[in-house]
């Protein structure tokens, strides 16, 4: 369902601004291996978000009031759903010793997988629900039983040992014990072999298809248009690297924020079903529900960070 009026040079446009900044943000912003520090990281972070919030408000300017809303509503979303995302590839750096200057390398090149993994499940999403109406309560149905298995269980627990990915790799090369700069590969032994650093993109790689199963149907519960669909997941995944920099060590101190993002996927989920059999939600009243779960996770969990330092 087309919201606004795209042409073909909207899109090129777009994915090659997406291109152009990538480009920049290896070989400019961030040329080099070293390691980024929290207040780099806390600027570079502000910066990435007023780039999504400033589009969102070109879109405003440009589209009308609804798009701009619902596209603001996504990148809220995406964003908070970007968080869970931080705390899986901590696990995966810390379990394969990857050192804090060659995450980044790791992140931008799964950064960049995943903006192509999100495009292709937004088409085929997309297709799936302009050709079968049913799909809807599909799309629905899994976001409230992904929230609320969200809200059940506090921690996420990976084991990269069983990951398909990695046993996948082991069997097509040798894996190196050593890590050899920033290549992905190495010789060993007189055999190409892949290093640890091409192992652990794997594992980003494989989670940023999970992610992906997740956060798409999320957006699309809020609005049924590609464009906006697809411009909020790029904006949001562009500031990722830098929001792990930031988050990957201070967790413990937003707590809450799982349990806020639960409860939005269990909305979003139920608004979906909603607005296509009975009655449209306004997209204001998404836009004031995502955000004001956000903002109230975020207190709370400040609020209450010294209580569970204390215990």
């Amino acid at each position: 369902m087309r919201l606004v009026d795209i042409e073909l040079w909207h899109w090129i446009a777009l994915l090659g601004g997406i291109t152009i900044i990538l480009i920049l943000d290896l070989f400019v912003f961030h040329r080099g291996t070293k390691e980024i520090p929290f207040r780099d990281a806390a600027i570079w972070s502000a910066l990435w978000v007023s780039l999504g919030l400033a589009f969102g408000a070109l879109l405003w300017l440009w589209q009308g009031s609804d798009p701009g809303t619902q596209y603001l509503t996504g990148f809220l979303i995406e964003k908070s759903l970007s968080v869970d995302n931080v705390f899986i590839f901590a696990l995966i750096f810390s379990y394969f010793a990857v050192p804090s200057h060659l995450q980044y390398r790791v992140l931008f090149w799964g950064v960049a997988l995943a903006i192509v993994l999100r495009g292709i499940f937004i088409l085929v999403g997309g297709e799936l629900l302009d050709r079968f109406s049913w799909m809807v309560f599909v799309f629905g149905g899994f976001l409230v039983l992904t929230g609320i298995k969200m809200a059940r269980h506090a921690k996420v627990e990976i084991d990269p040992e069983r990951n398909p990915a990695l046993r996948v790799l082991r069997r097509v090369m040798p894996v190196s014990p050593a890590y050899d700069g920033e290549r992905f590969t190495t010789r060993l032994d007189g055999r190409r072999a892949a290093t640890p650093l091409l192992a652990a993109f794997l594992l980003v790689a494989t989670f940023d298809v999970i992610f992906a199963i997740d956060s798409v149907p999320a957006i699309f519960a809020i609005t049924r248009d590609e464009f906006i669909v697809f411009a909020a997941n790029a904006f949001a995944l562009l500031g990722l690297r830098a929001l792990f920099f930031l988050l990957a060590n201070a967790m413990d101190r937003f707590h809450l924020l799982q349990k806020a993002l639960a409860f939005i996927l269990v909305w979003v989920g139920a608004k979906m079903v909603v607005s296509a059999y009975w009655f449209k939600v306004d997209p204001w009243i998404s836009l004031g529900v995502v955000a004001a779960a956000i903002a109230a996770a975020i207190i709370g969990s400040l609020r209450t960070a010294p209580d569970r330092a204390a215990a």
